[in-house]
């Protein structure tokens, strides 16, 4: 009735011929990099025991080609940190441990065996490494001869360093700075406030734009933080009004947060 020349149904139309000339190959790879780097980024998060709304200072890729800052940006958001950085190699962040393969190694070296495992476990796994890639093989001088240890010889398995975690797959190695410092541990704390009190918003039957006083008691801690980035947590949240160690209205709840004990409410303005 609106347009004459409209077909009687799109269920009746044929699918549009694919205009080849506006596939972007380039776009394409550099998306399948950006969901490598944040699968891994996720895994690494996970392993390491650090939440997705503890803010983390840096993530290092092992690239020799950086992305462009319009995927930088997508990868600081999907992982919340606050930088991204491309390094060719990560050996600073990474060691190695090893130990020999039993199906290998047993039939060449049985008698060496306990004598290999030692010497594997003191080994300095990121020099190790290092060699094994540039030559192939390690050679190591034992008490009772030299053995000549391939790659299918040994089982490598990456050795987190202290403050960093390392996860490496399908050719993609990246490194998840976890050290928290006092900023980055008071912006998980803020963030998870406000998660907290969203929650309470929805459980209580709030529309999206009414506006709400936030109660806090039972932690010091706590309350002056939230006291001191007050605005930050209202804007989020449409708070006008902080009430501290006050009578808890009647949505109240009783929360852990990063270990924290607090009792947070809301109340409709």
């Amino acid at each position: 009735s609106i347009d004459k020349d409209a077909t009687e149904s799109i269920h009746l139309c044929d699918f549009p011929v694919v205009e080849e000339a506006r596939i972007d190959t380039a776009l394409e790879a550099d998306m399948e990099k950006l969901l490598n780097v944040v699968v891994l980024g996720r895994a690494a998060r996970n392993g390491s025991g650090r939440k997705n709304r503890q803010p983390l200072a840096c993530m290092y890729v092992e690239s020799a080609d950086a992305l462009g800052e319009e995927f930088i940006e997508i990868i600081k958001d999907e992982l919340n940190v606050k930088d991204v950085a491309f390094k060719e190699n990560l050996s600073e962040f990474i060691s190695y441990e090893f130990k020999p393969q039993l199906k290998t190694v047993g039939p060449k070296y049985g008698k060496q065996l306990g004598e290999i495992r030692a010497a594997l476990a003191k080994i300095d796994g990121a020099a190790a490494k290092a060699e094994l890639d540039d030559c192939g093989a390690l050679i190591m001088d034992l008490p009772s001869g030299q053995v000549k240890l391939e790659t299918e010889d040994l089982l490598i398995n990456i050795a987190q360093k202290e403050g960093y975690y390392s996860v490496k797959d399908k050719g993609y190695t990246v490194v998840l700075d976890i050290q928290l410092t006092d900023d980055l541990v008071r912006e998980g704390f803020l963030r998870e406030i406000i998660s907290k009190v969203q929650t309470m918003r929805k459980d209580s039957g709030f529309e999206v734009m009414d506006h709400i006083e936030i109660y806090i008691a039972g932690n010091d801690k706590l309350i002056a933080l939230l006291q001191a980035d007050f605005q930050e947590v209202a804007a989020a949240t449409l708070a006008d009004k902080l009430n501290a160690n006050a009578t808890a209205p009647e949505f109240s709840k009783d929360w852990d947060i990063n270990g924290e004990k607090v009792t947070l409410g809301v109340k409709k303005i």
